[in-house]
């Protein structure tokens, strides 16, 4: 992929780069800014990928994170604030072209907004296994979000496991959940296109309609990621006596309706959340946020996860495909940028 030119600042010995920003509800553009030259301890980053993390970014796009939540949900190298304008995203992938020596050409992961270039501590970026595709290294912080969620949920060998919600999040806790040994996994979703992907790694699929039929309704652990009312109440249905339920979802400032009456206190139910901003309780005497990064990014080493790809668009696209990306109906699983 050829580079495009650099423009070089005469005065300070910076280059400029191009960040998308959100700057009103629905509304986004192409900001230019000098990036300084990489200090000790540091790199300059090319963008190849980045990600779309949909659920989370069209909150931010809408202007609906609460106030709350600021502190929490920013990302490590978010500029501006949710009050917007913003620059935001965590999903990107590019090649070191400048920094110490053995760093460079390096494919690398980092928690970083949508820029074609960028300047980061070395401890931020992740070096990719080499037989990672970089397009399929975008994935990584959604993998590390259902992994963290399987963690939270105890799941073992053996359990009937029900993930409400067949978006990327929902099929990677399926992929993951799938490999346990003797466990019966089903995916629910109301769109059936995902069937053939929740069947290809390793889980059955049902619309909600027919949950009770195909044995869902006596689940030992239900993951929660449709991000609705009606897929909460779905997930609390399938949940077998004194099952867990892990709801992933987040909703932003949005009121949420929970059906905690009919047998939700007789079968001793127990919801719990999983968020990805903290490493799960069990393994946190042992776990840093980078090793599991690490490690996500190496279950990764499966052509099987690229069907999660559904769409790319460039980067100078970007501002203009983003009301349409971001939708609430907006059709497919990941959308990938490409720089």
């Amino acid at each position: 992929m050829a580079d495009p030119e650099i423009s070089t600042c005469p005065v300070s010995g910076a280059i400029e780069a191009r960040a998308f920003w959100i700057e009103a509800p629905g509304v986004a553009a192409l900001r230019a800014q000098w990036i300084p030259e990489p200090g000790d301890g540091e790199a300059r980053v090319a963008m190849l990928w980045s990600a779309i993390s949909r659920g989370t970014e069209r909150l931010v796009f809408e202007g609906r994170v609460p106030e709350s939540e600021a502190h929490s949900m920013r990302a490590p190298f978010q500029e501006g604030a949710f009050s917007l304008p913003v620059k935001y995203g965590y999903c990107a992938v590019g090649r070191v072209e400048a920094g110490p020596a053995h760093w460079l050409g390096k494919i690398v992961f980092c928690l970083h907004p949508h820029q074609d270039r960028f300047v980061a501590p070395l401890e931020w970026l992740r070096p990719t296994p080499d037989q990672i595709p970089p397009r399929r290294a975008t994935l990584a912080a959604n993998m590390e979000t259902a992994l963290n969620a399987l963690w939270d949920a105890g799941a073992g060998p053996g359990d009937r496991i029900v993930i409400v919600g067949a978006g990327v999040v929902g099929l990677l806790v399926a992929y993951l959940a799938a490999q346990l040994p003797g466990a019966e996994v089903v995916v629910i979703d109301k769109a059936r296109s995902r069937a053939k992907i929740a069947e290809n790694f390793g889980a059955r699929f049902c619309e909600a309609k027919d949950f009770a039929s195909m044995g869902c309704a006596e689940a030992d652990v239900v993951f929660h990621a449709s991000a609705s009312a009606s897929g909460l109440a779905l997930a609390l249905g399938c949940a077998g006596s004194e099952a867990t339920i892990v709801e992933m979802s987040w909703y932003g400032a949005a009121p949420v309706e929970a059906p905690l009456g009919a047998g939700f206190h007789r079968k001793r139910l127990r919801l719990i959340s999983s968020q990805v901003g903290g490493v799960a309780p069990s393994r946190r005497p042992r776990w840093t946020a980078s090793r599991r990064l690490d490690k996500a990014l190496e279950l990764l080493a499966d052509e099987r996860l690229d069907q999660l790809i559904t769409e790319e668009v460039a980067f100078d696209d970007l501002p203009k495909a983003a009301p349409r990306l971001l939708a609430s109906d907006a059709p497919g699983l990941a959308t990938i940028v490409r720089y």
